[in-house]
């Protein structure tokens, strides 16, 4: 495969002499605390604490400013740089740094300073200090959870909004941001072919539906919860919240941990939270009889089921849970279905992705994060509704102090109501700078080329016989293991896996993460950060034979 056409800038840091120590310094190791000393010395003589040294800021005699506009170019210049030199370096530093709890206040002043300091000081301590003690979510080398994405487009975006700095609550506190987000929701649900019963704005008007940009997916769940949980209530007759504890929620034992944290948060019973055990014969996806069967039992035990979460793309195995099949379930029941496609939604906007959203014109939400995986820096996680009432109605707050004509008239749609605070960054531009800059072709080369490199890793794994490849490939993660063999027991196995892990991770030559699937031990390996190229995926894997070599070699000679 061809390296990424929408790479950043690739980026280079002048590491100091006194960095480079910490980074060769591995977590645990013997010699770190040594190292760590010795950096130390080096770098807190290098920084000058001393607030006196620091007294005035060329441009004092006019009074504080700020946001004087010289200094705004100048530090944004000196940011610039320091963004592209870290690009340009960072696939040679260490992805996770040798570093150990409590290092970043031995090397910085513990009590705020008094007296003003020029910005090349804090740009500085940022070089010296905090870069080298950064885990490196940006490196090629980085193949942990799932990808944390970003471009050029997307970092301007964020730029302009950060300057910018509106607190877009209602459609009057920013007419532009609150139509930007609309708009670019709007977009971004027609690359992945959404029913318009989600969108804002359709051809024939104001849809009855639409979206918000939330922070993160457990957002997106906690409102959703709120508003299923509430129109259950009223639809079983319950004073108030007296019949909550009569509410049941529903998903799969590989629906990510946050829902169940949402679902506590909005105060369902955990007794009555199902996490429905799946297994190999449905890959890992929830089985929609088995949903059927535990939700006429509860029922019939006169529960009211409420809400199903369905995921496509679970964290643990990238595992897709049968949205069409749930929602015939659901229906049955009038409990409300949410998607969570915080990962795989964006592999959607590609046709031959586009099946594993079957049925979402039958659910009643749907969130993806571009941040993971379509190129938008955190955080940016799009939640569309079918109805916005039905969220409107749970989450709406209308102060005397923010209320205005345009909210009043009934044609616009506050975003504070759709979310749990009030205040809101403008989110909607570095989305839609990326679509408006890279177009649904290029982001669609994005998705694919990581596939691409994906098979790739997966067939080599296949190709391997001390290997296997744990659950099937869906997406742009490969799960596999070191498989038992000969006298090793699974036991004997996940210690292998776990020492294989551990050893990769301190090369600092790459990054991965595990997971535990039907009782496995077994190793996440994700494609898909910005600067990834084929090379860098053939790599990983050459180090990952080395190293496997090199612990079934001490197996036997331990043997």
């Amino acid at each position: 495969m061809a390296p990424h056409n929408l790479q950043l800038p690739s980026l280079a840091i002048g590491a100091s002499a006194s960095c480079s120590k910490l980074h060769q310094s591995q977590a645990r190791s013997p010699g770190f605390e040594q190292s760590l000393t010795t950096l130390e010395s080096v770098v807190m003589g290098s920084l000058d604490t001393n607030p006196a040294a620091f007294a005035s800021f060329p441009g004092d005699v006019d009074g504080f400013q700020p946001l004087n506009a010289d200094d705004v170019r100048s530090y944004l210049h000196k940011s610039v740089d320091f963004i592209y030199d870290y690009y340009k370096s960072v696939e040679s530093m260490p992805v996770l740094p040798g570093v150990e709890p409590g290092y970043l206040l031995r090397l910085l002043q513990s009590a705020p300073p008094n007296s003003s300091a020029p910005f090349d000081i804090a740009i500085k301590e940022l070089r010296e200090a905090v870069v080298p003690g950064m885990t490196h979510w940006a490196s090629p080398n980085f193949f942990a959870f799932f990808p944390s994405t970003n471009s050029a487009a997307a970092i301007a975006g964020e730029l302009i909004a950060s300057a910018m700095n509106t607190v877009g609550f209602t459609w009057q506190a920013a007419p532009a941001a609150t139509e930007m987000e609309v708009l670019a929701l709007d977009w971004l649900a027609q690359l992945l072919r959404l029913p318009t019963s989600f969108m804002n704005r359709t051809s024939a008007g104001r849809g009855t539906g639409g979206g918000v940009i939330l922070g993160t997916t457990s957002e997106a769940m906690l409102v959703t919860l709120v508003a299923a949980r509430d129109a259950a209530l009223r639809r079983s007759g319950s004073d108030g919240v007296a019949g909550i504890t009569r509410l049941t929620v529903y998903a799969a034992d590989q629906t990510h941990s946050t829902f169940f944290k949402a679902c506590r948060l909005a105060g369902f019973d955990p007794a009555n939270i199902r996490s429905i055990p799946t297994g190999a014969d449905t890959d890992y996806g929830l089985d929609p009889a088995n949903l059927l069967e535990i939700m006429q039992a509860d029922v019939e035990a006169g529960l009211v089921p409420t809400y199903i979460c369905a995921t496509v793309g679970t964290t643990s195995s990238n595992a897709v849970d049968p949205v069409e099949a749930i929602a015939d379930v659901a229906k049955m029941f009038n409990a409300w279905v949410h998607v969570d496609a915080a990962y795989a939604g964006s592999a959607c906007i590609c046709p031959e992705f586009r099946h594993h959203l079957n049925g979402v014109e039958r659910v009643d939400s749907i969130s993806m994060s571009p941040h993971k995986w379509l190129l938008t820096c955190l955080d940016c996680t799009c939640l569309w509704v079918r109805d916005t009432h039905r969220l409107t109605d749970s989450l709406e707050t209308n102060p005397e102090y923010l209320k205005n004509d345009a909210s009043e008239s009934g044609t616009v749609t506050d975003l504070k109501d759709m979310q749990v605070g009030v205040g809101r960054r403008f989110r909607g531009l570095k989305l839609w700078m990326v679509m408006r800059t890279y177009g649904a072709a290029k982001l669609q080369e994005h998705i694919r080329s990581d596939v691409a490199m994906a098979r790739m890793f997966e067939d080599s794994v296949r190709a391997d016989d001390r290997f296997e490849v744990v659950v099937p490939r869906n997406f742009a993660l490969v799960c596999f293991r070191i498989k038992p063999h000969g006298a090793m027991k699974e036991h004997d196995g996940e210690l292998a896996n776990r020492e294989l892990m551990d050893r990769l991770n301190r090369t600092g030559k790459a990054y991965l993460a595990h997971t535990v699937v039907g009782g496995k031990f077994v190793l996440r390996f994700a494609v898909g950060s910005s600067l990834q190229e084929e090379r860098h995926v053939r790599s990983a894997w050459e180090l990952i034979k080395k190293t496997t070599t090199e612990i079934m070699l001490g197996l036997v000679v331990a043997e």
